[in-house]
């Protein structure tokens, strides 16, 4: 009977331990089983599509170039701007023809255009037109679960699927999106960097950077250094300094102007295992003329869209018909009253935080692209000033009335077309027609919310409504400017 209670009161304390030991062991996560970060996204700072055209004819000496109109990523060139920088490499991409690189003056036509000097070289029939657009990735997301000090951060960005053009610093282009992607242009460790808020910032500076090839993607890995990274704290990673990620040019089958093409970028935590702990795919669109993030996994779309001339819009009847790209005022030749044009923005997202449409210009209205340095510059400077409303100095922040043409410029209103997004409206406060200026990036304004909503939306529209008065005393010539939109969902 002895021996036997002794058996029992073995067995009931090796249990005991047994259990002890269990309780303590239990992981904090599951290798395998991942959470995705909250409040993921990836804001682009500059949102065009790269430029890359098939060159059909440019001659020494000569300022007329003719792009090829088919078989290439931009077969027109209706996403060319004046100013923008170009360089015109060979079938191989060597580099640029005789180490140059060129300015568009002006678009001639649809597959013809000036450059702003002639040309030092024969170009390459076979070889292309370039115009490189580049971007800093500021991507920002939340732990689910703690990183340890042995763990990193992962960021794989999409590649073009071909070995050697993949940081080769001119914009790729393939076939698909799933076969297309950015540009590394020798981005180094110096052009990454990482903050955090809510955790230590024990980030490695020099960060791990591998160029994609026929089948991988970009990757730059962040290591963890001396401690962990609890769950909760919010990281900031910036990909982009003296050197910038160049964005995708159209792919070659299947796009659509105004419509973008939508790239994923994963970002995952690892433990010192390289098991993922948290990863989330960020979706990010790159578009003509229009900058469009998006986050986790999800969906958004945005499209610009002309309006043709007599339509109603902001309760004004337009002057003339927009396209996706331009709002063409024509020859103006009467003076002091206004002409009227809108375009049709649309978003979709199933975002749970929603989105915001965003809307700067590059500078003011300037005669043959002359600078128009700061806010006020007018006709005597050769500009189309921003307006100021009924003369009671409206900004690019505060709306005021516009119903006298005698109060010259350019200005905007916005309405509400299928949901009640847009950010004010042109008959706000008894107003007839409530206006503002496009925040100016020469004078370093800030860009300003047309469109937002905080949560999801399916097909919101709105019109953006361009209005322009000139003086008499406006210096004959041609005009123009840019209007860019930059767009971001949160989850």
């Amino acid at each position: 009977m002895v021996k036997k209670i002794r058996k029992i009161v073995l067995f009931a304390f090796i249990f005991s331990q047994m259990s002890y030991i269990y309780f303590f062991q239990v992981p904090q996560y599951i290798p395998g089983e991942t959470a995705g970060f909250t409040n993921a996204s990836d804001t682009l700072s500059n949102s065009r599509l790269s430029y890359r055209a098939g060159v059909a004819t440019g001659t020494s000496g000569s300022s007329v170039v003719t792009i090829d109109a088919s078989g290439n990523a931009d077969n027109d060139t209706t996403h060319l701007f004046p100013k923008d920088t170009l360089c015109f490499g060979n079938s191989a991409l060597s580099g640029c023809i005789g180490s140059k690189t060129y300015n568009v003056a002006n678009v001639i036509d649809g597959t013809t255009f000036n450059i702003n000097e002639p040309l030092s070289n024969n170009l390459d029939t076979s070889g292309y037109a370039i115009a490189s657009q580049s971007a800093v990735h500021t991507i920002v997301f939340t732990l689910a679960n703690s990183v340890p000090s042995n763990g990193d951060i992962l960021i794989t960005i999409p590649a073009v699927d071909a070995n050697t053009v993949t940081n080769d610093s001119f914009p790729d282009t393939n076939s698909s999106i799933a076969t297309n992607g950015f540009d590394l242009n020798g981005l180094s460790a110096t052009d990454v960097s990482v903050s955090s808020s809510g955790c230590a910032n024990d980030w490695n500076a020099t960060e791990t950077i591998t160029a994609g090839g026929a089948s991988s993607d970009h990757t730059i890995r962040i290591d963890r250094t001396t401690s962990s990274c609890a769950a909760g704290a919010t990281i900031t990673v910036t990909v982009g300094g003296t050197k910038k990620l160049i964005n995708p040019a159209p792919i070659s089958t299947g796009h659509t102007k105004g419509t973008a093409d939508i790239y994923t970028i994963n970002v995952k935590t690892r433990d010192g295992s390289d098991y993922t702990i948290d990863q989330s795919n960020i979706k990010v669109a790159v578009i003509e003329g229009v900058l469009v993030s998006a986050t986790v996994q999800e969906t958004l779309s945005v499209a610009v869209a002309g309006v043709s001339s007599s339509t109603s819009a902001c309760g004004q009847t337009t002057s003339v018909t927009t396209t996706a790209t331009s709002v063409p005022w024509g020859v103006i030749s009467s003076f002091g009253s206004f002409l009227n044009a809108a375009q049709t923005v649309t978003v979709s997202t199933n975002a749970g935080s929603g989105y915001v449409v965003k809307a700067e210009e590059n500078d003011q209205m300037g005669k043959d692209g002359v600078a128009c340095s700061g806010p006020n510059a007018n006709a005597s400077n050769s500009c189309i000033q921003d307006t100021v409303c009924n003369g009671t100095g409206c900004t690019e922040s505060t709306s005021q009335d516009w119903t006298s043409g005698t109060f010259y410029g350019l200005g905007y209103s916005l309405a509400n077309v299928s949901g009640t997004d847009a950010a004010f409206t042109y008959n706000e406060s008894s107003r007839t027609f409530s206006s503002k200026q496009f925040a100016d990036q020469e004078a370093s304004e800030t860009k300003q919310t047309i469109m937002s909503k905080n949560v999801p939306v399916e097909s919101s529209q709105a019109y953006l409504c361009y209005r322009l008065s000139v003086p008499a005393i406006q210096p004959a010539g041609y005009y123009y400017n840019r209007v860019q939109l930059t767009a971001t969902a949160t989850f």
